[in-house]
């Protein structure tokens, strides 16, 4: 008989909170002896796995408790969970969807679902169980902060101002929800958020991610009010205690790397034609992704690791990260049938992504490093490639929080090291310019859409194969979600103040721009004449 009460799974949450993982671990063992369906048992042995980064064993355990116990929200829901902390997005929301056909009456639960589905990109489901979260337990703070971020996303930022606000009323010292109020709106200089954003930076010394957090919406709201100087003051003291925490991926050897492979297309046969938006962060690729994702044929199925996973899993080289030099060198000598294998498994794992439209934009920054393998793998895929200038692109990245989780993210931490990984970037899209074909790989200027924005909007669709409809115009009007560090800006008509915007620093960034001139940059590419 099949044992499904929560009893042992609630005791056992409880015991490896308190880490007396032994005690917990003989009697997961012994109930199995007694039972080898016990899923509940099999359960705790997973939780034990992932609590001591077995993250394999983890989901091989929750995935043998989840089959055992179909109806079990917690076996469900962890395995889902398990499931996104190893890159399955696919996976994770269809196992999402079977825990949320089940009758929910836990808090942690709900709110274990909204994360979910969050990280699966989708954000519209995730908000209904952040709000029964609430609902079921209004008194722990980080639910009213996941339900604020979630609405952030789809664009109700009046609910996630009040969202957030809950969250600080339940606890003042919740860095993350203080700091996402300063991206909710401009802040005047008088602003009291600044003052309370000041005086939280000053009180969580030696946390390196509060710092991080802090000192960004400082920089933020400085910016907003004009004071450009010390708002850059404030980014290099939130970026102190991060830069050097993360070992950096070696990102020479890796774009080296890949400029080998011959980027010749695979005749697979594969027809289909998905879009990729490609680039440096914070350089214009949602605002591509929004313009494209507003055509009846298209939908945005947001950022997707699915590519690089699909590249590491082929490869099957040891290490953690998704890509490394091993895992580009055997990329090189994979053989046609292995292209074949990683485009239709790519196309079918996207399906239901598209949400019924004919095709899908995957607007995953770093996949520019994968352009070459995308044309082998996908022949009839477009890439399109944003630039924008090389000092704005500098200054966005590095101004910008991006995910503290992606060691590939490290550099912004350090303005030296951003203007090197510039550098690679630009190499690299000299590479692909010349190597893969032009109907299927183009570069656009951000500087260019914003300056006119009619004749870029005609080349982008022309260039994916699909006709004119107005509403590519009017992209601001789009109500799907974003959950990007652009959520606020791209629901506003296009606009020109953040080009140029490095020359507001005066002559703090004076050694960047010496630095990509030595490289041969030209630190005023894109900048219309008028503010050169």
């Amino acid at each position: 008989m099949v044992s499904t009460d929560n009893t042992f799974i609630r005791q056992g949450l409880l015991a490896i909170q308190n880490k007396q993982y032994r005690e917990l671990y003989d009697q997961a063992i012994a109930r199995i002896r007694q039972d080898v369906a016990d899923a509940p048992a099999y359960f705790v042995l997973a939780k034990i796995s992932a609590d001591h980064n077995n993250h394999a064993k983890a989901l091989e355990l929750f995935e043998k408790a989840s089959a055992l116990a179909p109806e079990n929200a917690y076996c469900q829901a962890y395995y889902a969970q398990t499931l996104t902390l190893s890159g399955d997005q696919i996976k994770a929301k269809h196992q999402a969807d079977r825990c949320a056909g089940l009758k929910i009456e836990d808090h942690h639960i709900a709110d274990m679902l909204g994360v979910i589905y969050t990280r699966t990109g989708f954000h519209e489901l995730a908000v209904p169980w952040f709000k029964k979260s609430v609902a079921l337990n209004p008194n722990v703070a980080n639910y009213h902060y996941n339900l604020g971020a979630s609405l952030q996303f789809i664009g109700d930022f009046d609910g996630a101002n009040a969202a957030y606000t809950a969250c600080l009323d339940l606890d003042t010292t919740h860095y993350r929800a203080l700091a996402s109020l300063a991206q909710l709106t401009k802040q005047a200089p008088s602003s009291p958020l600044l003052t309370r954003l000041k005086a939280a930076f000053s009180r969580t010394t030696g946390d390196a991610d509060a710092q991080l957090h802090l000192g960004h919406a400082v920089a933020k709201c400085l910016e907003d009010a004009g004071d450009y100087p010390d708002s850059l003051n404030w980014l290099h003291k939130a970026k102190a205690s991060k830069h050097g925490a993360i070992s950096a991926v070696n990102f020479n050897d890796i774009m080296a790397g890949l400029k080998t492979p011959s980027t010749d297309p695979i005749n697979s046969g594969i027809q289909e034609s998905p879009i990729f938006v490609v680039g440096l962060p914070r350089t214009g690729t949602t605002l591509v992704d929004r313009i494209l994702g507003s055509h009846s044929q298209v939908y945005s199925a947001g950022e997707l690791s699915l590519f690089g996973n699909l590249i590491k899993q082929a490869a099957k080289t040891p290490s953690n990260l998704t890509l490394d030099s091993d895992t580009v060198a055997a990329a090189a000598n994979f053989n046609s049938e292995t292209f074949k294998q990683i485009g239709r498994e790519y196309l079918a794992l996207t399906q239901e992504l598209s949400r019924g439209a004919a095709r899908i934009i995957d607007k995953m920054p770093l996949n520019f490093l994968y352009c070459g393998l995308i044309h082998q793998a996908l022949p009839n895929a477009r890439i399109i490639a944003l630039r924008r200038n090389p000092m704005d692109s500098c200054l966005s990245n590095y101004r910008q929080l991006l995910t503290t989780q992606q060691a590939y993210y490290a550099y912004t931490y350090d303005l030296s090291e951003t203007a090197k990984f510039y550098c690679l970037f630009d190499e690299l899209m000299t590479h692909w310019t010349e190597s893969l074909p032009e109907d299927q790989f183009m570069q656009i200027h951000y500087e260019d859409i914003v300056f006119n924005q009619l004749g870029q909007t005609q080349r982008l669709l022309e260039f994916c194969e699909l006709d004119w409809e107005e509403a590519c115009l009017n992209f601001h009007e789009n109500d799907a979600p974003v959950s990007t560090a652009s959520s606020v800006q791209v629901r506003q008509p296009i606009y020109s103040g953040s080009i140029g915007r490095w020359q507001r620093y005066g002559d703090k960034l004076n050694e960047l721009e010496h630095y990509l001139k030595g490289q041969g940059i030209d630190t005023h590419q894109g900048l219309p004449s008028k503010i050169h």
